[in-house]
């Protein structure tokens, strides 16, 4: 699988009708970008959403990022896994995490169990179900966690192919690889906003911020990495946007991605914030689309 370049995070697919989508996706893969990665909230359903964007495509790697374990079995996701990834060679990856209570047990009505262990539970069956699959199996299928924690990491690093981290800095892409070893995937998102006016760049970066500094999954890790509790306050200090959001033009974005990719990330997906959380991102796409190496 050629995880080279840049790849695009987005959650913006969502509110666009099937149409948009397949256009959207196709001009990303003409653009350069590597990959998509989508993820799973109350929006369409990722596994399923990732077959429209491979259809659409020709080269381009599809991942989910991530698919919820609590929202299906083992067998019914091993299944997916294994149907997408015969279908696609080497272009899907399946990825796979806990998410948060508030979401399991509140917008669900499931019941979030001790993650450590409900995680390594979910793929021992996967791998069992996996076993009984009885229709054409895919040569490779490429499975990774969604992890912040050392302990989440190391199951990661003991049972699946690789991780994908959200809403880190440069600093936890280099603790998470020590963890890891050499040979495992490590493919960070990283949140930027194309823009060098400060005021309006903070702004547009504390409004999606603000979400994720209610979930203890993500205010931990951040506590972990030295933040304290003024940067975790009022949607968070200046100090901490900025390290968790890449913004200014593309040469600050570039850096960003460079950052990541020397802390020993294999990848980076860029999810881009506009003011507009509905609407795509096309003109900041087309634009960041400079900054992608050339192959």
């Amino acid at each position: 699988m050629n995880l080279a370049g840049v790849g695009v995070w987005t959650a913006q697919f969502d509110f666009q009708p099937a149409s948009v989508v397949r256009d959207s996706v196709q001009e990303l893969e003409a653009l350069g970008y590597t990959s998509v990665w989508v993820g799973e909230n109350v929006g369409r359903e990722p596994i399923s959403q990732s077959g429209i964007l491979l259809a659409a495509t020709q080269r381009t790697i599809v991942a989910t990022a991530v698919a919820n374990l609590w929202a299906r079995d083992p067998l019914s996701t091993a299944a997916a896994h294994q149907t997408l990834a015969e279908a696609y060679p080497n272009r899907f990856i399946l990825g796979l995490g806990v998410s948060h209570p508030k979401l399991v047990n509140d917008i669900r009505g499931l019941s979030y169990g001790r993650p450590l262990q409900a995680t390594r539970d979910y793929l021992a069956a996967m791998d069992s179900a996996a076993q009984h699959y009885r229709a054409v199996p895919a040569e490779e299928a490429i499975r990774m966690l969604a992890a912040l924690g050392p302990r989440m990491l190391r199951v990661a690093a003991e049972h699946t192919d690789g991780v994908h981290t959200y809403l880190v800095p440069p600093e936890h892409t280099a603790h998470a690889r020590q963890i890891l070893g050499a040979t495992k995937l490590l493919v960070p998102e990283q949140a930027v906003v194309l823009d060098s006016n400060k005021t309006r760049a903070r702004e547009i970066g504390r409004q999606h911020l603000r979400r994720y500094l209610t979930l203890p999954n993500y205010t931990n890790n951040l506590r972990r990495l030295g933040y304290t509790t003024d940067d975790l306050d009022r949607h968070g200090s200046d100090r901490l946007l900025d390290a968790l959001i890449a913004w200014g033009d593309e040469a600050a974005i570039a850096e960003r991605v460079r950052q990541h990719l020397e802390a020993g990330a294999d990848h980076v997906c860029l999810q881009v914030l506009d003011p507009d959380s509905r609407g795509l991102p096309l003109p900041q796409w087309r634009r960041l689309a400079g900054i992608i190496p050339a192959s």
